[in-house]
């Protein structure tokens, strides 16, 4: 998938209340029953089940929830289903174990997840996040804790292909056992990733509708310097400037970084749409035989960066619109420097919809 737009959202958002009656705009009820409110949860013990039935079409799904098990004497039986993504043609299942340690990833075969203290034994121990997704080719991932690669860029998540299904429904909840649900979030729009559809709607408005949609923008372009000389892998959006980072990346480099976010004004009363502008940052890094080479290159490269933006990002111009760019050009002080790093800022204007919060 790519990062999800603006009208692509989470159309149903429970967070401990009733999800028979959700309150907020945008926001989709499940049928079912079962539960009750236990604080700022759902307590849902045996035969407590919530289901949406997506449109015909509607055959990208994710699921995003956080739980645990709060009664260790009453975990639910093995095999018990706890979320489940059925787009009418293939359906994926995440089911228990019996046990506080480990989760099952159900399609056409079986994946056992890592240890997640589903049961909060660890000390400060938090609930678990799961993001189930579904696509319409039958493919299905289970992220844990939000969590993509770890620090040697390995997949964290786990993946299944679907098994064969015939009826289309998103659901949740546990048929057997004890189970604290805090939060469940479902988009019917599309498999997204932790990164493609954030759960906080500032952050996708901010990290993902920002800055990771510039960097694979400059990643899809056909230009010439971006499209030859320039490995996709070495287009990042800028999470980690260190040295020890950015010694292990041999240049040329993209890095796309939000450095400034600013609301001078909310265009309607109450709030339901907020003007916002953003300071985006653009560093590309060159290495040559001498600093002249390395100039020319960054300098091709930073000029077709300005082109793929200008022309094809900020190009709404009353919700969406560039409004001013800055370029800074890198020069030889160090005579032994071979390494040329030009940047340039582009300020963004755009008007979002706060009522999807």
């Amino acid at each position: 998938m790519a990062v999800a737009t603006k009208t692509q959202y989470w159309n149903s958002r429970m967070n401990g209340t009733d999800p028979t009656s959700l309150s907020g705009s945008f926001n989709d009820d499940w049928t079912g029953s079962g539960g009750s409110a236990s604080g700022d949860y759902w307590l849902a013990t045996s035969s407590t089940t919530y289901s949406i039935t997506p449109a015909a079409d509607d055959n990208d799904l994710t699921l995003v929830a956080a739980f645990s098990f709060s009664d260790t004497s009453d975990i639910p039986a093995a095999g018990t289903v706890l979320m489940a993504l059925d787009n009418g043609t293939k359906r994926v299942e995440v089911r228990s174990k019996g046990n506080g340690d480990k989760l099952d990833l159900v399609g056409a075969s079986t994946v056992i997840t890592r240890d997640l203290d589903i049961t909060k034994q660890e000390d400060e121990p938090i609930d678990l996040i799961l993001r189930l997704t579904l696509d319409s080719s039958g493919n299905g991932k289970l992220y844990t804790r939000e969590m993509i690669y770890d620090d040697d860029a390995n997949t964290m998540f786990y993946s299944v292909t679907g098994s064969s299904s015939s009826s289309a429904t998103v659901s949740w909840g546990n048929t057997d056992g004890t189970v604290k649900w805090a939060s469940v979030y479902y988009s019917k729009f599309g498999a997204f990733s932790p990164e493609e559809l954030m759960t906080s709607d500032f952050a996708q408005d901010t990290l993902s509708r920002m800055g990771i949609a510039i960097v694979n923008q400059l990643k899809n372009s056909k230009r010439m310097y971006l499209k030859t000389q320039v490995d996709t892998d070495s287009i990042v959006y800028g999470y980690d400037l260190s040295m020890n980072r950015l010694t292990k990346m041999m240049p040329p480099v993209i890095h796309v970084v939000i450095e400034g976010i600013d609301s001078p004004s909310f265009d309607t009363l109450g709030g339901t749409k907020v003007r916002q502008e953003y300071d985006v940052r653009v560093m590309v890094t060159t290495r040559g035989t001498n600093y002249e080479d390395a100039y020319r290159e960054g300098l091709n490269i930073i000029g077709e960066v300005f082109d793929e933006i200008y022309t094809n990002t900020g190009v709404l111009a009353t919700t969406d619109s560039i409004i001013s760019y800055n370029a800074e050009l890198d020069v030889k002080i160090d005579d032994d420097d071979t390494v040329c790093t030009h940047q340039m800022v582009f300020t963004y204007q755009r008007l979002i919809d706060m009522r999807h919060r």
